[in-house]
């Protein structure tokens, strides 16, 4: 049996690649698994990080749940020390969202007395500030996201935002809280506990001195759930029983073809920053595609006809033109594009497109199911919790998938160039 020293289950495929690019940085071999392993995991000598990818974020929330569990049971069963619940770092503000019932069943299952909420991740402008989430200096639900298509932010109180979907009570440490001892601290953490069955601890988390804190603090907890902001400490804290990581060739040969699903200001920033280079796009525009007037296959052979080394093909666009376009019934658009993009990955692999890049939770999911993979190798990071990963059963495909809000405006470009190989090769 392996040596797990934390094992991951992530909300989504992007989120997955996030968490295990900053352990990678800490030197901390890590495995990514799409969906719960059939097989044990193969004997090991080394101690190394697993993460488990599913589709959590927005699936129906007893399939959720039991999902989780599944995920989390496979990890136990395979001598994992530590569990974390890896989430997006904006959370999720619907009343009926998955984040408290599946905190709530490890902790019950595993009759585990409390664990952390800790969505922070200040490297990409998300930080906790007297129990509210701020993005780039803004509270959450006062962002654009206050409008996200499928997980609109509401509240930016995580207190609040745990209130509907969890059982039990939130106690909040502030940044001045945080100054004090550690003692002092988990002394109110067991006093705030002493008539509760289980609770949540919701640290400040607006500086990297606050996340030190909190490894400090939480870090042998059975059970740690938040963003991938923690990442980095908890690879330091266990780096020092650990090899090198092995980190993969981030280049290869063959074309690349960026995938873009997301409707967030990032990912449109990048796809106006690769136009203006130049680069060749096609529009998925989801009205023509409901009523037929645009195809996959029409799309695909629009690609092959462009013979450029890189293809941006994107559904992406403003949250109204979004909601216009759901009009025709929002499952059925967003069926429709996810099948889509996976059908252009999927003949994009098949003709020789060994770089794949994709922008969005959801269209990471689909893209991920189509091609097939199970398990990868984490590498280098194009972004803050953006890596090129290899898929352990075609060493020569390099896939970047990343959550809609993270990376710079030149993200396309960057992955395109950091992906491509020797032209010979």
């Amino acid at each position: 049996m392996g040596q797990i020293v934390l094992g991951i289950v992530a909300d989504d495929f992007s989120g997955a690649s996030d968490a295990a690019s900053f352990l990678v940085q800490q030197g901390i071999k890590t495995v990514l698994f799409n969906g719960v392993p059939q097989e044990p995991l193969q004997d090991t000598e080394e101690k190394i990080a697993v993460v488990v990818a599913l589709k959590t974020r927005t699936e129906e929330t007893n399939t959720a749940v039991k999902e989780s569990l599944k995920a989390f049971g496979w990890l136990k069963d395979n001598g994992a020390e530590q569990l974390y619940s890896k989430y997006c770092s904006t959370f999720d503000s619907r009343k009926e969202g998955n984040i408290g019932p599946i905190i709530d069943s490890v902790l019950e299952k595993y009759n585990i007395k409390y664990t952390v909420i800790a969505p922070a991740l200040p490297v990409n402008g998300r930080v906790v500030k007297e129990g509210r989430l701020i993005v780039n200096g803004v509270p959450l639900d006062e962002t654009h996201m206050k409008h996200h298509p499928l997980t609109p932010m509401w509240d930016s109180d995580l207190a609040e935002l745990m209130r509907p979907q969890g059982k039990y009570e939130s106690l909040k440490l502030t940044h001045e809280i945080l100054e004090l001892s550690k003692e002092e601290i988990l002394k109110m953490v067991e006093e705030f506990g002493a008539d509760k069955e289980h609770f949540y601890v919701i640290p400040d988390y607006a500086e990297e001195k606050h996340a030190l804190k909190i490894v400090d603090l939480f870090g042998d907890l059975d059970l740690l759930t938040g963003g991938s902001g923690l990442m980095t400490y908890l690879g330091q804290k266990y780096r020092k029983e650990n090899a090198a990581s092995e980190i993969s060739d981030s280049s290869t040969s063959g074309k690349a073809i960026v995938l873009a699903g997301s409707c967030s200001a990032a990912t449109l920033q990048q796809i106006e920053e690769f136009q203006n280079s130049g680069g060749k796009s096609i529009k998925i525009d989801p009205v023509d595609l409901v009523e037929g007037k645009q195809t996959k296959e029409e799309i695909w052979e629009q690609i092959e006809s462009m013979d450029e080394d890189a293809v941006l093909v994107y559904s992406s666009d403003k949250p109204e033109n979004v909601r216009k376009a759901q009009q025709a019934g929002r499952d059925k658009v967003s069926g429709m594009l996810e099948s889509t993009t996976a059908f252009i990955a999927k003949n994009a692999e098949k003709s020789g497109v060994n770089r794949i890049i994709v922008a969005g939770g959801e269209t990471s999911g689909a893209v991920t199911q189509v091609l097939g993979y199970d398990s990868y190798l984490v590498g280098e990071s194009i972004a803050p919790g953006v890596p090129v990963m290899v898929p352990l059963e075609n060493k020569n495909l390099r896939l970047v998938l990343k959550s809609g809000n993270f990376g710079q405006k030149d993200f396309f470009l960057r992955s395109i160039d950091i992906t491509k190989g020797d032209v010979n090769g």
